[in-house]
């Protein structure tokens, strides 16, 4: 069931990359238009999509080396919420002074960070209870 999900969301992320930038920037950023996200984050986050869609067709080592990175990003940015936006904001921003991430930006990667954690550890008990 998880891997359906993850999957259906990697297709949209490959089909709706803007959709997905113009989402993250509206729930994350005061200012959503005043930044400008670097040309290669579009490709990338559409690849990404490609990769997880074609990685959760299949229920193997690549699925599970997914979802184990898939923990360890959420564990990252549910404990360290502010390490991420300094890390995050001059890799994906041209002009990172420009971007004011908003009050609802720590609840948010919180959230989404504690997804990622939830959906992995539940993939590793599955996987861990059927052999």
């Amino acid at each position: 069931m998880i891997r359906t999900v993850v999957g259906a969301l990697g297709a949209v992320t490959a089909l709706f990359p803007d959709e997905i930038v113009d989402l993250f920037e509206k729930l994350m950023i005061a200012n959503s238009g005043e930044g400008t996200v670097r040309g290669w984050v579009r490709p990338a986050i559409r690849s990404e999509g490609v990769l997880i869609a074609g990685i959760s067709l299949f229920d193997g080592r690549a699925y599970a080396w997914l979802m184990n990175l898939t923990g360890v990003f959420g564990t990252v940015v549910l404990l360290f919420p502010d390490l991420y936006r300094k890390f995050a904001t001059p890799f994906l921003y041209e002009r990172p002074e420009s971007v004011e991430w908003n009050e609802r930006f720590r609840s948010g990667i919180r959230a989404i960070g504690a997804l990622y954690v939830l959906l992995a550890a539940k993939t590793y008990r599955e996987r861990h209870n059927d052999t």
